[in-house]
């Protein structure tokens, strides 16, 4: 691990142990609250995505929630290019997932979105995804404030600014199941475990495929 992201996430280990997470509250559409692993809450829920459009990194712009309705798993994240805490730690999970997923990662769809799109650019996102070595079936997004902030809320992810956004991972195994959400500090081997649990057939594929 590169002194630029161990940096960042031992301040956030830091900030973890001397502040604690508070719990996400129950909406109505949450079910399934359990424990994932000890700093993890995972939980188990419908959203219903807003019809808005984003702007990818390529300067793309793209509507959702058709975009993530290209039959493929969808991990997603929301982070911004300046963050020195969090969003790093959060994306260095993302990069070793990826890694960790080999050929497979390209029937995965892994998107994360800026919440400081004022600032994050789509040349700014091209360069923080160099950063982490991010694949082509990773792709970031920006966009107008509205269109993110209507995002964030949508996955229950808002909290009134980027100074006061927390860690979560969503995952989900296709259009139209339920997302799993998971809140903290997520390993890659977490979210991997979380994939096969999700797309048993994939795994069971890709492993077929191998020892052939």
């Amino acid at each position: 691990m590169s002194t630029r992201i161990r940096l960042p996430l031992a301040a956030a280990c830091a900030m973890l142990l001397a502040v604690g997470f508070q719990q996400p509250s129950r909406g109505h559409d949450m079910h399934d609250h359990v424990h994932a692993a000890p700093g993890t809450a995972r939980q188990v829920a419908e959203y219903q995505l807003p019809a808005t459009q984003l702007v990818r990194s390529d300067g793309v712009k793209i509507g959702f929630p058709e975009a993530l309705d290209d039959g493929r798993p969808v991990a997603l994240n929301f982070i911004y290019t300046s963050c020195t805490a969090i969003c790093p730690v959060l994306s260095h999970t993302f990069a070793e997932f990826q890694r960790r997923l080999g050929p497979e990662r390209e029937r995965v769809h892994m998107v994360s979105i800026s919440i400081d799109p004022e600032e994050d650019t789509p040349g700014r996102l091209r360069e923080y995804a160099a950063r982490f070595d991010a694949g082509p079936q990773w792709e970031f997004y920006t966009g107008t404030v509205a269109a993110s902030s209507s995002m964030q809320r949508a996955f229950q992810a808002w909290f009134g600014d980027k100074m006061h956004h927390r860690p979560m991972t969503f995952l989900r195994a296709a259009p139209g199941q339920p997302w799993v959400r998971l809140e903290g500090f997520a390993t890659p081997d977490e979210l991997l475990a979380e994939y096969r649990k999700l797309v048993p057939a994939a795994h069971a594929h890709v492993h077929a495929a191998m020892t052939h």
